[in-house]
């Protein structure tokens, strides 16, 4: 190719980008237009029942605080432990779910939280994202052997209860997903 043609070429390229330009930025709609514009005395409702009034969660939705310690029930299930900086579920932490699927089967009235915990090492976000992980990992291996989704939950603790400057052992105890039942 000589010099020509690659000043050709050049040109070409620079011409089709100014031509085209930038694409335009989206038009941002008008705020009366909007659910919460100014004077439409509208409300967010995180649970898409509109406005609410003085209602409180437990009329809204039937029960009192879902998460609240006294209406869990800890123990009663096992407790699924992952290595270090890892959501993947160990070969020998999968009979521990096939005994809570084992479980759910029989108990057919209940569902479970799967409540994700990291040990104190990392930032406060990355913990909360590797407990959902975790959480999302045993979800997702539990639905594949057959439990209906509808019946877990997740939450993600982080490090939220982790002890700081803990040893191996100890930091091994916190890496792991806590299978809560409610009561």
């Amino acid at each position: 190719m000589n010099i020509f043609s690659k000043r050709l070429a050049f040109v070409l390229i620079g011409a089709a980008i100014l031509l085209t330009g930038c694409p335009k930025k989206p038009q941002r709609p008008d705020p009366s237009a909007t659910l919460l514009g100014p004077g439409t005395g509208g409300s967010i409702s995180p649970l898409g029942l509109g406005d609410m009034g003085d209602t409180s969660l437990e009329q809204r939705t039937g029960s009192a605080d879902r998460f609240a310690e006294e209406n869990l029930q800890r123990g009663l299930l096992p407790t699924v432990y992952f290595d270090f900086d890892k959501s993947a579920i160990r070969q020998s932490e999968r009979a521990k779910l096939q005994e809570a699927a084992a479980w759910l089967s029989s108990n057919p009235d209940k569902t479970i939280l799967l409540e994700g915990h990291c040990d104190w090492r990392g930032t406060a976000e990355y913990n909360l994202g590797l407990g959902d992980r975790r959480s999302q990992a045993v979800r997702e291996y539990l639905q594949s052997i057959g439990v209906d989704t509808s019946r877990l939950e997740t939450l993600s603790k982080g490090d939220l209860s982790a002890q700081e400057n803990a040893t191996a052992d100890q930091m091994s105890q916190e890496r792991r997903v806590e299978l809560v039942v409610f009561r």
